[in-house]
């Protein structure tokens, strides 16, 4: 079917005429081949080869901030399919620190993971520890939250370290800014992104071995993200992120932006969302043409009893389930509903922290078996039905849908029932 052609593109072909400004390496370590394309809406199914492995997507990625998902081993992660999953620049450069790392021989080794990495490039700590942190054109100066010693993370210094993490996927040092301010900082954040991404292209010692992603910035102005997406495709660079989103702004604005964003992004290349780990979003966000995305929410909800399931959630610490003996969710095959109950789960948050570690299991095998099913309906040419099906399971009524979802998914010509 015309749906399931496969294309192959290399994405390390470079077109003539290109900016002096992009990187100079031809051949990045990344090959993007779209195997099906939705004819309705703008998903699509890829395969995205990386170093350690081939990932299939659309795909979640856990976050593991410092060499470690929470209250989960590398080889539990791994025997759950995941093929890709984060560290975090910052934390991993205040500590162990790059010496070690080096020692190690990267991140990969230190961790004990056989597939891929992406490494964020600690801008988001410009948001989250922004008591912190002073920007300025030479980078971000922090003052450690571990010992109080003033550091400064320049787009050099956030690509160095991720140099010497060895992450398959490096981010660009962006200037990040709250998705929820408006005014003249967005547009200089916006431009300072463009600015430091030409730095870290030229910093990175590894671009055989290593693909750097550029960050679509522009905070909720659609002219400032236009601006920035022509920009930033100028770059020969692997893959783009959609960065600034997903930090407390209206879903009706979130949605517009990222199907902007998309509209404007090469085919051929991997588009990322960050920071985005909500069923229905990656949903949505999939309908609107996004490949990859990432959150703890999978892994912080599951430290406060909170499991995943497709119908919603369930709050674990409630008494209602003491004396359930189903799995948290029997259509489920992951370890922990294969062989726990509720019940169980439910007494262990009483007295042991081995609670929050099946519910972690369990969260990450939601996500990861969504994305699986999401990318087959794709590649069998019913993705729209499977956006009903998930709607109609998710909530009880077409009443309760979130507005947004719905105006979202009509703009990719999908309706709800």
């Amino acid at each position: 079917m015309a749906a399931s052609t496969e294309r192959e593109t290399d994405m390390g072909s470079v077109n003539a005429g290109v900016s002096a400004r992009r990187a100079v390496s031809s051949a990045p370590p990344l090959a993007l081949r779209i195997l099906a394309e939705c004819p309705v809406s703008k998903a699509r199914a890829c395969d995205l080869t990386l170093p350690h492995c081939t990932v299939n997507t659309p795909v979640f990625m856990p976050v593991g901030t410092q060499g470690t998902m929470k209250g989960i081993t590398s080889d539990q992660l791994e025997d759950l399919g995941c093929q890709i999953c984060l560290g975090n620049t910052y934390h991993l450069g205040m500590r162990p620190g790059p010496e070690i790392m080096e020692k190690a021989k990267g991140l990969h080794n230190f961790m004990n993971w056989k597939n891929n990495l992406l490494t964020d490039s600690g801008g988001f700590q410009m948001v989250s520890l922004v008591a912190l942190s002073e920007v300025t054109e030479e980078g971000v100066r922090f003052q450690s939250p571990y010992d109080g010693k003033e550091i400064l993370l320049s787009p050099e210094q956030s690509i160095a370290i991720q140099n010497s993490l060895g992450s398959d996927i490096m981010m660009q040092l962006d200037d990040v800014v709250s998705s929820t301010i408006t005014g003249p900082r967005v547009e200089e954040a916006m431009k300072r992104s463009i600015r430091w991404l030409d730095r870290c292209i030229a910093a990175n010692k590894n671009p055989d071995r290593q693909n750097l992603f550029a960050i679509i910035q522009g905070g909720l102005n659609a002219e400032l993200r236009k601006a920035c997406l022509e920009e930033m495709t100028k770059r020969e660079v692997p893959g783009f992120a959609i960065g600034g989103l997903s930090g407390g702004e209206a879903k009706d604005d979130f949605w517009k932006m990222v199907t902007l964003s998309t509209d404007y992004l090469p085919r051929a290349k991997p588009r990322y969302l960050m920071g985005v780990g909500y069923a229905v979003e990656l949903v949505v966000c999939v309908a609107l043409g996004c490949d990859m995305f990432d959150c703890v929410f999978p892994t912080r909800t599951a430290r406060f009893g909170s499991a995943l399931v497709p119908w919603g959630s369930l709050q674990l610490k409630k008494k209602q389930f003491a004396k359930d003996f189903q799995p948290i969710d029997p259509d489920c095959h992951c370890p922990t509903c294969k062989r726990h109950s509720r019940a169980y789960i439910h007494a262990l948050f009483k007295c042991d922290t081995a609670a929050m570690h099946h519910v972690t299991i369990h969260n990450i095998a939601y996500q990861l078996s969504l994305m699986r099913a999401v990318r087959a309906s794709i590649l069998e040419a019913r993705f729209p039905e499977f956006v009903r099906t998930f709607m109609r399971r998710m909530y009880p009524s077409r009443e309760t849908y979130p507005n947004w979802a719905v105006e979202a998914l009509a703009t990719v010509n999908i309706t709800l029932d």
